[in-house]
Protein backbone atom coordinates (compact mmCIF):
# COMPACT_ATOMS: atom_id res chain seq x y z
CA UNK A 1 0.00 0.00 0.00
CA UNK A 2 2.75 2.62 0.81
CA UNK A 3 4.03 1.66 -2.18
CA UNK A 4 1.51 2.02 -4.36
CA UNK A 5 1.05 5.44 -2.40
CA UNK A 6 4.58 6.71 -3.69
CA UNK A 7 3.89 5.81 -6.87
CA UNK A 8 1.53 8.09 -7.33
CA UNK A 9 3.29 10.86 -6.01
CA UNK A 10 6.14 10.34 -8.28
CA UNK A 11 3.38 10.23 -11.08
CA UNK A 12 1.84 13.12 -10.00
CA UNK A 13 5.15 15.20 -9.28
CA UNK A 14 6.05 14.04 -13.40
CA UNK A 15 2.37 14.96 -14.80
CA UNK A 16 2.44 18.62 -12.93
CA UNK A 17 5.21 20.37 -14.65
CA UNK A 18 3.39 19.41 -18.07
CA UNK A 19 0.06 20.43 -16.79
CA UNK A 20 1.34 23.69 -15.46
CA UNK A 21 2.85 24.24 -19.71
CA UNK A 22 -0.52 23.61 -20.58
CA UNK A 23 -2.83 25.14 -19.07
CA UNK A 24 -1.63 28.31 -19.96
CA UNK A 25 -1.68 27.28 -23.72
CA UNK A 26 -5.37 25.91 -23.53
CA UNK A 27 -6.31 29.22 -21.63
CA UNK A 28 -4.43 31.36 -24.40
CA UNK A 29 -6.21 28.90 -26.96
CA UNK A 30 -9.63 29.70 -25.59
CA UNK A 31 -9.30 33.62 -24.98
CA UNK A 32 -8.40 33.97 -28.66
CA UNK A 33 -11.86 31.61 -29.91
CA UNK A 34 -13.58 33.89 -27.47
CA UNK A 35 -12.39 36.85 -29.39
CA UNK A 36 -12.89 35.05 -32.60
CA UNK A 37 -16.00 34.52 -31.83
CA UNK A 38 -16.94 37.99 -30.01
CA UNK A 39 -15.58 39.43 -33.55
CA UNK A 40 -17.81 37.52 -35.78
CA UNK A 41 -20.45 38.32 -33.35
CA UNK A 42 -20.25 42.04 -33.79
CA UNK A 43 -19.48 41.44 -37.36
CA UNK A 44 -22.93 39.62 -37.82
CA UNK A 45 -24.85 42.49 -35.86
CA UNK A 46 -23.43 44.83 -37.82
CA UNK A 47 -24.39 42.96 -40.85
CA UNK A 48 -27.30 42.79 -39.72
CA UNK A 49 -27.74 46.70 -39.03
CA UNK A 50 -26.91 47.49 -41.95
CA UNK A 51 -28.90 44.96 -44.12
CA UNK A 52 -32.03 45.38 -41.99
CA UNK A 53 -32.44 48.92 -41.84
CA UNK A 54 -33.80 49.21 -45.12
CA UNK A 55 -34.28 52.22 -47.70
CA UNK A 56 -36.68 55.45 -45.82
CA UNK A 57 -39.14 56.75 -48.15
CA UNK A 58 -37.45 59.86 -50.35
CA UNK A 59 -40.65 61.53 -51.57
CA UNK A 60 -43.56 62.88 -49.73
CA UNK A 61 -46.44 60.30 -49.23
CA UNK A 62 -48.72 61.83 -50.67
CA UNK A 63 -47.37 62.78 -54.30
CA UNK A 64 -46.87 58.97 -54.56
CA UNK A 65 -51.07 58.46 -55.06
CA UNK A 66 -53.61 59.62 -57.49
CA UNK A 67 -53.27 59.95 -61.16
CA UNK A 68 -50.06 61.45 -61.47
CA UNK A 69 -47.60 60.25 -59.54
CA UNK A 70 -43.91 60.83 -58.49
CA UNK A 71 -42.00 57.48 -59.46
CA UNK A 72 -38.71 57.77 -58.02
CA UNK A 73 -35.40 56.16 -59.19
CA UNK A 74 -35.50 52.50 -58.31
CA UNK A 75 -33.24 51.04 -55.83
CA UNK A 76 -32.34 47.72 -55.77
CA UNK A 77 -32.40 45.61 -52.59
CA UNK A 78 -30.55 42.52 -52.14
CA UNK A 79 -32.39 42.46 -48.77
CA UNK A 80 -36.13 43.70 -48.31
CA UNK A 81 -36.85 46.86 -46.06
CA UNK A 82 -38.51 45.33 -42.91
CA UNK A 83 -40.91 47.51 -41.03
CA UNK A 84 -43.78 44.86 -39.73
CA UNK A 85 -46.31 47.12 -37.26
CA UNK A 86 -46.78 44.32 -34.81
CA UNK A 87 -51.04 43.74 -34.13
CA UNK A 88 -51.55 44.06 -31.13
CA UNK A 89 -55.68 44.18 -31.31
CA UNK A 90 -58.37 46.39 -29.85
CA UNK A 91 -59.01 46.76 -26.35
CA UNK A 92 -62.04 46.99 -25.46
CA UNK A 93 -64.43 50.26 -26.17
CA UNK A 94 -61.51 51.37 -28.76
CA UNK A 95 -62.69 52.06 -32.09
CA UNK A 96 -61.07 52.99 -35.65
CA UNK A 97 -61.35 56.74 -36.18
CA UNK A 98 -64.14 57.60 -38.37
CA UNK A 99 -63.86 60.92 -40.95
CA UNK A 100 -65.74 63.69 -40.15
CA UNK A 101 -69.44 62.99 -40.28
CA UNK A 102 -69.47 59.00 -39.95
CA UNK A 103 -69.64 56.64 -37.17
CA UNK A 104 -68.51 52.98 -37.05
CA UNK A 105 -69.19 49.96 -34.44
CA UNK A 106 -68.37 46.58 -34.29
CA UNK A 107 -70.59 44.54 -36.66
CA UNK A 108 -69.32 41.22 -35.51
CA UNK A 109 -66.03 40.16 -33.65
CA UNK A 110 -64.31 36.92 -32.29
CA UNK A 111 -63.84 35.49 -35.67
CA UNK A 112 -60.53 33.84 -36.59
CA UNK A 113 -58.96 35.82 -39.23
CA UNK A 114 -61.92 37.18 -41.89
CA UNK A 115 -60.62 38.46 -45.12
CA UNK A 116 -62.97 38.53 -48.06
CA UNK A 117 -66.92 39.54 -47.06
CA UNK A 118 -69.93 39.12 -49.89
CA UNK A 119 -73.45 40.72 -49.31
CA UNK A 120 -76.19 38.60 -50.20
CA UNK A 121 -79.37 39.93 -51.25
CA UNK A 122 -81.25 39.52 -48.24
CA UNK A 123 -79.07 41.33 -46.10
CA UNK A 124 -76.89 38.61 -44.93
CA UNK A 125 -73.06 38.83 -45.20
CA UNK A 126 -70.71 35.73 -45.68
CA UNK A 127 -66.74 35.97 -44.27
CA UNK A 128 -64.26 33.62 -45.40
CA UNK A 129 -61.98 32.61 -41.69
CA UNK A 130 -59.14 31.73 -43.61
CA UNK A 131 -55.16 31.87 -43.98
CA UNK A 132 -52.73 30.53 -46.70
CA UNK A 133 -52.39 27.05 -47.48
CA UNK A 134 -49.52 25.01 -46.23
CA UNK A 135 -48.15 23.98 -49.32
CA UNK A 136 -44.37 23.09 -50.86
CA UNK A 137 -42.80 25.48 -52.89
CA UNK A 138 -41.79 23.07 -55.45
CA UNK A 139 -38.43 22.92 -56.91
CA UNK A 140 -37.95 26.72 -58.10
CA UNK A 141 -39.07 27.51 -54.69
CA UNK A 142 -36.11 29.28 -52.28
CA UNK A 143 -36.40 27.76 -49.03
CA UNK A 144 -34.91 30.39 -47.12
CA UNK A 145 -36.72 33.30 -48.54
CA UNK A 146 -39.56 31.65 -47.63
CA UNK A 147 -38.24 30.88 -43.98
CA UNK A 148 -37.94 34.46 -44.04
CA UNK A 149 -41.38 34.98 -45.31
CA UNK A 150 -42.86 32.57 -42.97
CA UNK A 151 -41.17 34.77 -39.68
CA UNK A 152 -42.53 38.16 -41.08
CA UNK A 153 -46.15 36.66 -42.07
CA UNK A 154 -46.13 35.05 -38.18
CA UNK A 155 -44.78 38.63 -36.87
CA UNK A 156 -47.67 40.64 -38.96
CA UNK A 157 -50.74 38.36 -37.72
CA UNK A 158 -50.66 36.21 -40.75
CA UNK A 159 -49.32 33.41 -39.46
CA UNK A 160 -50.98 29.58 -38.36
CA UNK A 161 -53.20 27.28 -39.60
CA UNK A 162 -56.24 27.87 -41.82
CA UNK A 163 -59.30 27.69 -40.48
CA UNK A 164 -60.94 26.85 -43.55
CA UNK A 165 -64.90 28.30 -42.70
CA UNK A 166 -67.04 29.68 -44.46
CA UNK A 167 -69.84 31.97 -42.53
CA UNK A 168 -73.01 33.38 -42.53
CA UNK A 169 -73.61 36.05 -40.29
CA UNK A 170 -76.93 37.88 -39.98
CA UNK A 171 -78.41 41.00 -38.27
CA UNK A 172 -82.01 40.10 -37.96
CA UNK A 173 -83.39 42.85 -35.63
CA UNK A 174 -81.88 45.51 -38.33
CA UNK A 175 -79.62 47.25 -34.97
CA UNK A 176 -76.03 47.24 -36.93
CA UNK A 177 -74.92 44.35 -35.13
CA UNK A 178 -75.20 40.42 -36.14
CA UNK A 179 -76.23 38.23 -33.97
CA UNK A 180 -76.87 35.33 -35.38
CA UNK A 181 -73.68 33.44 -37.22
CA UNK A 182 -73.76 30.08 -39.02
CA UNK A 183 -70.71 27.94 -40.27
CA UNK A 184 -71.62 26.83 -43.43
CA UNK A 185 -68.48 24.99 -44.49
CA UNK A 186 -65.29 24.11 -42.23
CA UNK A 187 -63.82 22.04 -44.90
CA UNK A 188 -62.50 24.57 -47.59
CA UNK A 189 -58.75 24.99 -48.17
CA UNK A 190 -57.89 28.32 -48.01
CA UNK A 191 -60.72 30.01 -49.20
CA UNK A 192 -61.15 33.63 -50.44
CA UNK A 193 -63.56 34.79 -53.34
CA UNK A 194 -67.15 34.41 -52.66
CA UNK A 195 -69.75 35.36 -55.09
CA UNK A 196 -73.54 34.68 -55.58
CA UNK A 197 -76.02 34.41 -58.21
CA UNK A 198 -79.48 32.34 -59.65
CA UNK A 199 -79.30 30.10 -56.18
CA UNK A 200 -75.54 29.23 -56.94
CA UNK A 201 -72.61 30.28 -54.66
CA UNK A 202 -69.51 30.20 -55.73
CA UNK A 203 -66.21 29.82 -53.28
CA UNK A 204 -62.52 29.84 -54.39
CA UNK A 205 -60.36 27.86 -53.06
CA UNK A 206 -56.81 28.41 -53.32
CA UNK A 207 -56.75 26.00 -56.42
CA UNK A 208 -59.90 25.88 -57.73
CA UNK A 209 -63.41 27.63 -58.14
CA UNK A 210 -66.94 25.65 -56.67
CA UNK A 211 -70.26 26.40 -57.64
CA UNK A 212 -72.79 24.91 -54.56
CA UNK A 213 -76.27 25.05 -54.95
CA UNK A 214 -77.82 27.70 -52.28
CA UNK A 215 -81.13 29.25 -51.89
CA UNK A 216 -80.80 32.70 -49.70
CA UNK A 217 -82.13 32.25 -45.96
CA UNK A 218 -80.41 29.28 -45.52
CA UNK A 219 -77.92 28.13 -42.86
CA UNK A 220 -76.00 25.08 -44.14
CA UNK A 221 -74.33 24.52 -47.09
CA UNK A 222 -74.46 20.77 -48.26
CA UNK A 223 -72.74 18.71 -50.74
CA UNK A 224 -69.15 18.00 -52.43
CA UNK A 225 -70.00 21.13 -54.35
CA UNK A 226 -68.95 21.12 -58.30
CA UNK A 227 -65.60 22.28 -60.15
CA UNK A 228 -66.14 24.86 -62.41
CA UNK A 229 -62.66 26.03 -63.01
CA UNK A 230 -58.78 25.03 -61.39
CA UNK A 231 -56.76 27.62 -60.60
CA UNK A 232 -52.46 27.71 -60.09
CA UNK A 233 -52.17 26.56 -56.32
CA UNK A 234 -51.89 29.42 -53.64
CA UNK A 235 -48.14 29.41 -53.47
CA UNK A 236 -46.80 32.78 -53.17
CA UNK A 237 -49.94 35.12 -53.63
CA UNK A 238 -52.36 32.84 -52.28
CA UNK A 239 -55.74 34.65 -52.23
CA UNK A 240 -58.40 33.79 -55.30
CA UNK A 241 -61.12 36.66 -55.42
CA UNK A 242 -63.68 36.57 -57.51
CA UNK A 243 -66.45 38.75 -59.09
CA UNK A 244 -69.59 37.76 -61.04
CA UNK A 245 -70.74 39.93 -63.81
CA UNK A 246 -74.09 42.05 -63.54
CA UNK A 247 -75.40 40.08 -66.53
CA UNK A 248 -74.87 36.75 -64.03
CA UNK A 249 -73.15 34.86 -67.04
CA UNK A 250 -69.29 35.10 -66.83
CA UNK A 251 -67.40 34.98 -63.41
CA UNK A 252 -64.18 36.67 -62.95
CA UNK A 253 -61.09 35.16 -61.24
CA UNK A 254 -58.03 37.45 -60.06
CA UNK A 255 -54.99 35.06 -59.43
CA UNK A 256 -51.85 36.57 -57.96
CA UNK A 257 -48.18 35.79 -59.13
CA UNK A 258 -45.67 33.21 -56.93
CA UNK A 259 -42.74 35.60 -56.99
CA UNK A 260 -42.07 39.02 -56.80
CA UNK A 261 -40.21 39.48 -60.27
CA UNK A 262 -40.88 35.91 -61.90
CA UNK A 263 -36.92 34.95 -60.07
CA UNK A 264 -38.40 31.56 -59.57
CA UNK A 265 -38.71 31.14 -63.74
CA UNK A 266 -41.30 31.99 -65.61
CA UNK A 267 -43.14 28.51 -66.18
CA UNK A 268 -44.13 28.64 -62.26
CA UNK A 269 -46.19 31.75 -63.29
CA UNK A 270 -47.92 29.99 -66.24
CA UNK A 271 -51.76 30.55 -64.43
CA UNK A 272 -50.87 33.73 -62.66
CA UNK A 273 -50.69 37.08 -62.19
CA UNK A 274 -53.84 37.73 -64.60
CA UNK A 275 -57.80 37.46 -64.10
CA UNK A 276 -59.89 34.36 -65.44
CA UNK A 277 -63.48 35.19 -67.27
CA UNK A 278 -65.15 32.02 -66.91
CA UNK A 279 -68.17 31.70 -68.68
CA UNK A 280 -70.36 29.72 -66.48
CA UNK A 281 -72.99 28.74 -69.34
CA UNK A 282 -70.23 27.15 -71.68
CA UNK A 283 -67.91 26.11 -68.52
CA UNK A 284 -64.39 27.42 -70.77
CA UNK A 285 -62.51 30.35 -69.63
CA UNK A 286 -60.08 32.66 -70.89
CA UNK A 287 -57.29 35.41 -69.72
CA UNK A 288 -59.25 38.39 -69.31
CA UNK A 289 -56.01 40.61 -67.94
CA UNK A 290 -52.31 39.98 -67.93
CA UNK A 291 -49.64 41.67 -66.35
CA UNK A 292 -51.34 41.96 -62.86
CA UNK A 293 -48.85 40.90 -60.09
CA UNK A 294 -51.11 40.28 -57.42
CA UNK A 295 -55.20 41.47 -58.35
CA UNK A 296 -57.25 41.47 -55.42
CA UNK A 297 -60.75 43.19 -55.26
CA UNK A 298 -62.52 43.05 -58.34
CA UNK A 299 -65.64 45.14 -58.64
CA UNK A 300 -67.79 47.12 -61.43
CA UNK A 301 -67.31 50.79 -62.46
CA UNK A 302 -71.11 51.69 -62.10
CA UNK A 303 -70.29 54.38 -65.08
CA UNK A 304 -69.36 52.37 -67.66
CA UNK A 305 -69.89 48.63 -66.33
CA UNK A 306 -65.96 47.84 -66.97
CA UNK A 307 -64.34 45.22 -64.59
CA UNK A 308 -62.17 47.45 -62.09
CA UNK A 309 -59.20 45.97 -59.62
CA UNK A 310 -56.82 46.67 -56.88
CA UNK A 311 -53.16 45.37 -57.63
CA UNK A 312 -50.27 44.72 -55.19
CA UNK A 313 -46.98 45.73 -57.41
CA UNK A 314 -43.15 44.72 -56.70
CA UNK A 315 -40.99 44.79 -53.82
CA UNK A 316 -37.30 45.38 -53.24
CA UNK A 317 -37.24 49.22 -55.55
CA UNK A 318 -37.04 50.94 -52.62
CA UNK A 319 -39.86 52.66 -50.16
CA UNK A 320 -41.16 54.59 -52.87
CA UNK A 321 -41.58 52.17 -55.41
CA UNK A 322 -43.81 50.38 -56.88
CA UNK A 323 -47.10 52.33 -56.18
CA UNK A 324 -50.18 49.74 -55.96
CA UNK A 325 -52.89 50.62 -58.18
CA UNK A 326 -56.66 51.04 -58.85
CA UNK A 327 -57.34 50.10 -62.75
CA UNK A 328 -59.98 49.17 -64.70
CA UNK A 329 -59.49 45.74 -67.08
CA UNK A 330 -60.31 46.29 -70.05
CA UNK A 331 -60.93 43.16 -71.81
CA UNK A 332 -56.97 41.60 -73.57
CA UNK A 333 -55.18 44.34 -70.98
CA UNK A 334 -51.35 43.63 -70.11
CA UNK A 335 -50.34 45.52 -67.26
CA UNK A 336 -46.61 44.82 -67.93
CA UNK A 337 -45.70 42.25 -64.75
CA UNK A 338 -42.58 41.43 -64.38
CA UNK A 339 -40.99 43.01 -67.06
CA UNK A 340 -42.10 46.61 -66.18
CA UNK A 341 -44.51 49.00 -64.61
CA UNK A 342 -46.17 52.10 -64.76
CA UNK A 343 -46.37 51.29 -68.89
CA UNK A 344 -43.33 51.64 -70.17
CA UNK A 345 -40.77 51.72 -66.80
CA UNK A 346 -38.74 49.02 -67.23
CA UNK A 347 -37.45 46.47 -64.50
CA UNK A 348 -33.40 45.48 -65.56
CA UNK A 349 -33.68 42.43 -62.72
CA UNK A 350 -35.73 40.41 -64.53
CA UNK A 351 -33.91 37.57 -66.25
CA UNK A 352 -36.70 36.07 -68.34
CA UNK A 353 -36.42 37.61 -71.87
CA UNK A 354 -39.01 40.26 -72.31
CA UNK A 355 -41.77 40.18 -74.63
CA UNK A 356 -41.35 42.03 -77.82
CA UNK A 357 -43.00 45.58 -77.98
CA UNK A 358 -44.17 45.20 -74.53
CA UNK A 359 -43.94 48.56 -73.83
CA UNK A 360 -45.78 49.59 -76.86
CA UNK A 361 -48.95 48.18 -76.15
CA UNK A 362 -48.65 47.38 -71.90
CA UNK A 363 -51.26 49.99 -69.94
CA UNK A 364 -50.36 52.33 -67.82
CA UNK A 365 -52.76 52.68 -64.47
CA UNK A 366 -55.18 54.76 -63.61
CA UNK A 367 -54.61 55.01 -60.02
CA UNK A 368 -51.65 54.96 -57.54
CA UNK A 369 -52.80 53.91 -54.20
CA UNK A 370 -49.34 54.26 -52.68
CA UNK A 371 -46.53 52.44 -52.73
CA UNK A 372 -46.35 48.76 -51.00
CA UNK A 373 -49.37 49.87 -48.88
CA UNK A 374 -51.24 46.30 -49.90
CA UNK A 375 -54.42 47.83 -51.64
CA UNK A 376 -56.58 45.06 -51.16
CA UNK A 377 -61.15 45.19 -51.06
CA UNK A 378 -62.69 47.23 -53.60
CA UNK A 379 -66.16 48.13 -53.70
CA UNK A 380 -67.83 51.08 -55.68
CA UNK A 381 -70.06 53.71 -54.39
CA UNK A 382 -73.49 51.97 -55.29
CA UNK A 383 -77.31 52.84 -54.77
CA UNK A 384 -78.71 53.01 -51.39
CA UNK A 385 -75.44 53.36 -49.60
CA UNK A 386 -75.77 55.77 -46.35
CA UNK A 387 -72.44 57.54 -46.45
CA UNK A 388 -73.29 61.01 -46.62
CA UNK A 389 -72.82 63.02 -50.38
CA UNK A 390 -69.11 63.20 -49.46
CA UNK A 391 -68.89 59.99 -50.32
CA UNK A 392 -71.22 59.37 -52.99
CA UNK A 393 -69.35 59.34 -56.40
CA UNK A 394 -66.40 57.27 -56.05
CA UNK A 395 -64.33 54.05 -54.59
CA UNK A 396 -63.57 52.63 -51.00
CA UNK A 397 -60.55 50.52 -50.99
CA UNK A 398 -59.43 48.67 -47.89
CA UNK A 399 -55.07 49.19 -47.82
CA UNK A 400 -54.08 46.28 -45.35
CA UNK A 401 -51.23 47.99 -44.75
CA UNK A 402 -47.30 48.00 -45.71
CA UNK A 403 -44.16 45.31 -44.17
CA UNK A 404 -41.78 46.72 -46.30
CA UNK A 405 -41.98 50.27 -46.13
CA UNK A 406 -40.24 53.02 -43.76
CA UNK A 407 -42.13 54.82 -42.64
CA UNK A 408 -44.95 52.35 -42.50
CA UNK A 409 -48.46 53.16 -45.01
CA UNK A 410 -51.77 51.84 -45.45
CA UNK A 411 -53.43 50.33 -42.27
CA UNK A 412 -56.61 52.44 -43.52
CA UNK A 413 -59.89 52.76 -45.40
CA UNK A 414 -59.83 55.49 -48.17
CA UNK A 415 -62.24 56.57 -50.33
CA UNK A 416 -61.23 57.97 -54.57
CA UNK A 417 -63.40 60.41 -55.88
CA UNK A 418 -64.42 59.56 -59.36
CA UNK A 419 -65.75 62.01 -62.11
CA UNK A 420 -69.31 62.10 -63.66
CA UNK A 421 -67.78 59.88 -66.67
CA UNK A 422 -65.98 57.49 -64.07
CA UNK A 423 -62.38 58.50 -63.93
CA UNK A 424 -60.64 58.51 -60.52
CA UNK A 425 -59.56 62.18 -59.45
CA UNK A 426 -58.08 63.93 -56.32
CA UNK A 427 -56.18 62.25 -53.81
CA UNK A 428 -57.17 59.44 -51.14
CA UNK A 429 -59.30 60.38 -48.56
CA UNK A 430 -58.92 58.89 -45.51
CA UNK A 431 -62.67 57.15 -44.00
CA UNK A 432 -61.30 54.69 -41.24
CA UNK A 433 -57.79 55.52 -39.55
CA UNK A 434 -56.70 54.76 -36.34
CA UNK A 435 -55.26 51.16 -36.80
CA UNK A 436 -51.55 52.39 -36.97
CA UNK A 437 -50.37 53.36 -33.71
CA UNK A 438 -47.34 55.62 -33.05
CA UNK A 439 -45.23 53.34 -31.41
CA UNK A 440 -44.72 51.00 -34.31
CA UNK A 441 -47.45 48.41 -33.58
CA UNK A 442 -50.93 48.43 -35.14
CA UNK A 443 -54.55 47.14 -33.82
CA UNK A 444 -55.38 46.01 -36.97
CA UNK A 445 -55.29 45.60 -40.47
CA UNK A 446 -58.07 46.56 -42.67
CA UNK A 447 -58.51 44.06 -45.08
CA UNK A 448 -62.07 44.10 -47.38
CA UNK A 449 -65.25 46.43 -47.72
CA UNK A 450 -68.81 45.24 -48.65
CA UNK A 451 -71.84 47.30 -48.34
CA UNK A 452 -74.65 45.87 -46.16
CA UNK A 453 -78.24 45.91 -46.87
CA UNK A 454 -78.88 49.02 -44.63
CA UNK A 455 -76.35 51.21 -46.64
CA UNK A 456 -73.31 50.94 -44.55
CA UNK A 457 -70.16 49.62 -45.14
CA UNK A 458 -68.52 46.53 -43.93
CA UNK A 459 -64.75 46.54 -43.04
CA UNK A 460 -63.32 43.33 -42.71
CA UNK A 461 -60.01 43.35 -39.92
CA UNK A 462 -58.41 40.28 -40.19
CA UNK A 463 -55.81 40.09 -37.65
CA UNK A 464 -58.29 41.45 -34.77
CA UNK A 465 -60.72 38.93 -36.09
CA UNK A 466 -63.52 41.74 -36.54
CA UNK A 467 -66.15 43.42 -39.07
CA UNK A 468 -66.65 47.09 -38.41
CA UNK A 469 -69.58 48.55 -39.63
CA UNK A 470 -69.66 52.59 -40.83
CA UNK A 471 -72.28 54.64 -42.09
CA UNK A 472 -73.37 58.40 -41.81
CA UNK A 473 -76.21 58.53 -39.33
CA UNK A 474 -79.12 60.15 -41.08
CA UNK A 475 -77.82 60.41 -44.34
CA UNK A 476 -80.32 59.83 -47.41
CA UNK A 477 -79.80 56.43 -49.49
CA UNK A 478 -77.77 57.40 -52.52
CA UNK A 479 -79.68 57.09 -55.99
CA UNK A 480 -78.15 54.56 -58.30
CA UNK A 481 -75.42 55.99 -61.10
CA UNK A 482 -76.19 56.62 -63.93
CA UNK A 483 -74.79 55.08 -66.36
CA UNK A 484 -72.48 57.38 -69.36
CA UNK A 485 -73.68 55.84 -72.42
CA UNK A 486 -73.18 57.75 -76.01
CA UNK A 487 -73.82 57.08 -79.65
CA UNK A 488 -71.39 55.96 -81.61
CA UNK A 489 -69.39 57.92 -84.32
CA UNK A 490 -70.65 57.19 -87.95
CA UNK A 491 -68.73 55.36 -90.74
CA UNK A 492 -66.76 57.74 -92.33
CA UNK A 493 -68.09 57.93 -96.37
CA UNK A 494 -65.09 60.07 -97.83
CA UNK A 495 -61.55 60.97 -97.88
CA UNK A 496 -60.82 64.50 -97.46
CA UNK A 497 -57.43 66.75 -98.17
CA UNK A 498 -56.70 65.80 -101.91
CA UNK A 499 -60.32 66.18 -103.01
CA UNK A 500 -60.92 63.01 -103.87
CA UNK A 501 -64.50 60.88 -102.58
CA UNK A 502 -66.06 58.04 -102.98
CA UNK A 503 -69.83 57.19 -104.01
CA UNK A 504 -71.92 54.60 -102.62
CA UNK A 505 -71.20 52.90 -106.40
CA UNK A 506 -67.26 52.91 -105.42
CA UNK A 507 -67.89 50.51 -102.41
CA UNK A 508 -70.10 48.33 -103.94
CA UNK A 509 -67.94 47.95 -107.24
CA UNK A 510 -67.33 44.20 -108.47
CA UNK A 511 -64.96 42.87 -110.53
CA UNK A 512 -65.43 39.86 -112.85
CA UNK A 513 -63.86 36.42 -112.73
CA UNK A 514 -62.48 37.61 -116.20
Amino acid sequence: MARDVACARRAARAIAPAARLAYPRAMGILKKLGIALLVILLLAVAAGYFLTRGDTADVAFDETVGTDPTLDEPEEESIPTVAIAEPVGWADGELPVAAEGLVVNRFADGLDHPRTLQALPNGDILVTLTRAPKLDTGEGGNWLRDLVAGFLFRKAGAGGESANELVLLRDADGDGVAEGRYTLRDDLDSPSGIAWGDDTLYVANHDEVLAFDYALGGTELTGQGRKIADLAEGTGHWMRNLALHPDGDRLYAAVGSKSNIGEDGMEIEQGRALIWEINLETGRQRVFGAGLRNANGLDFNPWSGELWTTVNERDMLGSDLVPDYLTNVPVGAQYGWPWVYWRNKIDERVDAPMPAYLTEYARRPEYAMGPHVAALGLAFTKEGARMGPQFGSGAFVARHGSWNRKPAAGYDVVYVAFDERGNPIGKPQPVLTGFLQGDGTTRGRPTWVEWAADGSLLVSDDTAGIIWRVHAPGAEAQDAIERVTGDRLPAQRELRGQEASFGEDDFARRVTAE
